[in-house]
Formats: C-alpha cells, sequence, structure tokens
C-alpha cells in the first residue's frame, strides 16, 4: 500500500517543475525566451507556433518578431532543477504516438489527409473532418475491404478465364484431329503421288497448332501468374487489416498505393485459332495446282472460327446448316455470337454468284 502511495506521488508534478514546464511541449524549459506579455517558452516551441500566426500560444496577444528575449534566470534555474532531480534529468521525446510537432498523443485521425494528428493538430485541420482513432480505423478497414472485394472478384474472373483458355486449348486440338483426318483422306484417294504434298501439310498443320497452343499457353501461364500477385496482394492487405488502428493509419497511405492493379483482364487473342481455310480449305483444287489431277475445288470455303454455335459446317467447309442444338465451340472474338452468321475463309473476286444446297444456308455474294 506504501509502496502504491510512494508512485503516485511520484507521478504527480512537483510545484517547481510545474513552474519550469513549458506550457506548449509540456517538458522543462530548453533556452526559454520572454515574451512581452512575461510569458515563456522554448525557443524551438515559440519558432514552430509563430509560423502560424505571431501570437502568443497562451494569452493570444500579439507581438512583434523579434521582441522575444532570452529568460536567462529561468534557464539557470532549468539547469539547476534537471541537475538535482535524476528521476526528471530527460527531457520527453516524441515517440511514434505523439505528434511530431506538439508531442501530444494521436488521438483523431483526419479523413481528407489521412493520418492521425493530436488535439493541438485541430487548428492546423480546421475544414478537414477529423474522427477519433477508433473510428477512423474502420473507415481505412472498409476501404481496404472494398480493394479485398474487388481482388477476390477479379481472382474468381481470371479463374473463369483459364477454364476458358484451358477450353480452348482443346478445341484446338480437336480442330488439328479433324483437319488432320482430312487432309489424310485426301492425300489416300490421290494415291502415292500425293504423300510429298501430304508431308507438307502435316507439318505445316503441326507447326501452326504448336504455335497457337503455346501462345494461349504463355497467356495461361501469365493469367495463372497474375491470379498469384492478386491472391498475395490480397492476403497483404487482409494481414494489414489486422494490425493495430494507429500501425494500420500510418501505412495507409502506401497501403493504398500498393493496393492497384492496372493490368488489363485476360482475353482470348484475336486469330488464336487454327486458320481452317489456310489447312483445308479449298485443299483439293490447292493439291491440284501442283498435280494438275483428280481435284475436287469449291469456289467458296467457310471460316469455321466464325460460325454461330447454331451452325454446323460440313468436313471441307462447303456448306453449313443450323444445327438443332447449340455446339460446343470456344468463345473467341472473332465468332457470331448470337447472331446466326458464318464468314467465308475464300470467296469470289468479282461478279454476281448464287448458290443454293437443299437444307443449308443461301450463299449470296
Amino acid at each position: 500500500m506504501a509502496d502504491s502511495m510512494d508512485e503516485d506521488v511520484q507521478e504527480e508534478p512537483l510545484p517547481l517543475q510545474q513552474d519550469l514546464t513549458c506550457p506548449v511541449c509540456q517538458g522543462i524549459f530548453q533556452d526559454p525566451v520572454l515574451l512581452p506579455c512575461s510569458h515563456s517558452f522554448c525557443r524551438e516551441c515559440l519558432q514552430k507556433s509563430i509560423q502560424y500566426n505571431k501570437k502568443c500560444p497562451l494569452c493570444r496577444d500579439e507581438f512583434e518578431e523579434g521582441k522575444a528575449i532570452s529568460n536567462r534566470a529561468l534557464s539557470s534555474a532549468c539547469e539547476s532543477f534537471l541537475k538535482q532531480s535524476n528521476s526528471r534529468s530527460n527531457r520527453k521525446r516524441p515517440s511514434e504516438d505523439t505528434c511530431n510537432l506538439h508531442l501530444k498523443p494521436l488521438e483523431l485521425y483526419c479523413e481528407k489527409d489521412e493520418e492521425p494528428v493530436c488535439v493541438d493538430c485541430v487548428t492546423l485541420h480546421n475544414t478537414h473532418k477529423l474522427w477519433p482513432l477508433k473510428e477512423g480505423a474502420p473507415l481505412c478497414k472498409r476501404e481496404l475491404s472494398f480493394k479485398v472485394q474487388i481482388f477476390e472478384k477479379k481472382v474468381e474472373s481470371y479463374k473463369k478465364v483459364t477454364r476458358k483458355l484451358s477450353n480452348a486449348t482443346e478445341y484446338i486440338k480437336y480442330q488439328a484431329g479433324q483437319a488432320e483426318k482430312q487432309i489424310k483422306m485426301e492425300f489416300e484417294r490421290l494415291h502415292k503421288a500425293l504423300v510429298t504434298e501430304e508431308a507438307l501439310r502435316l507439318k505445316a498443320l503441326a507447326t501452326d497448332e504448336e504455335h497457337k497452343i503455346a501462345s494461349i499457353q504463355k497467356l495461361i501461364d501469365d493469367t495463372n501468374n497474375d491470379i498469384d500477385a492478386l491472391n498475395k496482394l490480397t492476403d497483404t492487405l487482409k494481414k494489414e487489416m489486422g494490425n493495430e488502428d494507429l500501425p494500420l493509419l500510418r501505412n495507409f497511405q502506401k497501403l493504398k498505393r500498393e493496393a492497384q492493379w492496372t493490368r488489363e483482364e485476360p482475353r482470348l487473342p484475336y486469330d488464336s485459332l487454327l486458320n481452317m481455310g489456310k489447312h483445308v480449305g479449298a485443299l483439293s483444287f490447292k493439291i491440284w495446282k501442283n498435280m494438275q489431277a483428280h481435284i475436287k475445288y469449291n469456289p467458296v470455303v467457310l471460316n469455321p472460327n466464325t460460325a454461330s454455335p447454331w451452325l454446323s459446317l460440313n468436313a471441307d467447309l462447303s456448306s453449313v446448316k443450323e444445327s438443332s442444338e447449340r455446339l460446343t465451340t470456344p468463345d473467341n472474338p472473332e465468332r457470331f455470337d448470337p447472331c446466326v452468321f458464318v464468314l467465308g475463309a475464300e470467296g469470289y473476286s468479282s461478279g454476281k454468284h448464287r448458290a443454293e444446297q437443299r437444307g443449308v444456308y443461301r450463299l449470296n455474294t
């Protein structure tokens, strides 16, 4: 009990200490100066105060700059007091929880400047909205929470894009398989004389397939890297939001700068699928140019990459008909959807033409 009473007595400032305490920084005077109004302040404290107005911080009387004189008697008394009192030998130093300007606890949060301030900083933020720390921290957390929600939604969106890209890869393999089958059938029909031409076209198809898949695979890898980056950024924000109010408010501006995402959302590039017209369109005619025999020529071939999912093309891309069910096709940029259209991969260069096939589309150019 006695120890407790001693601690209480030690915590209470001595009368002499109160007389030797600067009313601005609440510490023992350092290089005190006397104003014409008879009030004394630390020279440094007064210089900081007159940056805003030339008035006494206590009585608010105006004074001319240069009228403050050194208070030598008060300075000597302070030096003697500091030498005699070990418990008061160290002047108060600003800590992380105190204002660097006024050396007072940071108890408020400025919404406009987005930083914690002390009660004496109110005059510097008189046009700003100030909140207690307990109310300011939720504001920052709420804004960071919006960021987290955005990034989490982006992650889900990126995952959907990844699935679409993977489906496109499978479809390219399917296209390559179909094209390979057609190419082989054509070359078998033309027998041994076409073996050389067949090998060349299969090589071109394989190379094209490899390039297309490699391009999409790179986009998939980049998308996965973006997903990892978004997850790390989200985890960092969640971790920071779990900190104490003051550290969170101190790092808030930095977090906002770092919590930016300017990359475009991935998508299947234009011309990412195989150019089927190049490999199988008018294939017999192209072979005929070299062989000059046994040709099968279609003046117009269709581009299956542009065909609506409700259209079904035949194997050699020469005709199209409506499908009773929606076909499974990649959502590539050049495809018509929901319009039930299809573009020709190759066509007429002049004249008027009309072709009609049983149960299929009518082609007019």
